[in-house]
């Protein structure tokens, strides 16, 4: 049942002119930012599962989640490593609010590279154009993007490590005090098969 909604939920998604973001709790999206905020609100438990997913790794290459392929990283258990000795240090932080209109811009860049199998924020300017299309942002604004992956701890996860990112930007954004709202948009990829878009804010005023 679960699946069959997410499936017609996604076609959905791909017909809607103006769509928001997904809406319904059982969505890939939704998840995302809930295990985003676990992740703000505490640290300790991802530390957990970090130390499990490090146990997943062979040389630089790990054992995906739920198959047996695997995946070459850039700094194998290195970055892994240093994201542990990172949360470790990591303050709770409260949970971002859930943003239709973030949701929206999110949604606009899905839709896009869902066609073009592009990859990125786009051109200089295109996230914030984005955004702004949907209403007034205040504070700061940031854009994560995580190709891939289908389950959205290992999304999260993703995201947390930041292989081969200099400077770890993905994370920052995460667990950045100035943000305060956020929203998630997933869909197809023709080269990664999904993507999400993930929006911050630190506020943001819909249209």
């Amino acid at each position: 049942m679960k699946k069959a909604f997410f499936v017609m939920y996604v076609l959905w998604l791909l017909l809607t002119l103006a769509a928001p973001a997904v809406a319904q709790d059982e969505s890939l999206a939704r998840q995302i930012l809930e295990e985003i905020n676990l992740a703000r609100n505490n640290p300790q438990v991802y530390v957990d599962y970090l130390r499990e997913f490090r146990s997943r790794f062979q040389g630089a290459s790990y054992t995906d989640f739920g198959s047996r392929d695997r995946v070459l990283t850039s700094e194998g258990v290195a970055a892994v490593d240093e994201a542990i000795r990172f949360l470790t240090r990591q303050k709770t932080l409260p949970p971002l609010i859930w943003s239709r209109g973030l949701g929206a811009a999110a949604s606009e860049l899905v839709r896009e590279q869902g066609k073009s199998g592009t990859t990125g924020h786009g051109e200089r300017g295109d996230m914030r154009r984005r955004i702004e299309r949907q209403g007034t942002w205040g504070g700061r604004i940031a854009e994560n993007i995580v190709y891939g992956p289908t389950d959205a701890r290992a999304m999260v996860l993703q995201l947390i490590v930041d292989d081969g990112v200099p400077g770890r930007g993905h994370r920052k954004n995460q667990f950045n005090p100035v943000f305060g709202t956020a929203e998630v948009a997933c869909g197809p990829h023709p080269r990664f098969g999904t993507m999400c878009s993930i929006d911050f804010a630190g506020t943001f005023r819909e249209q």
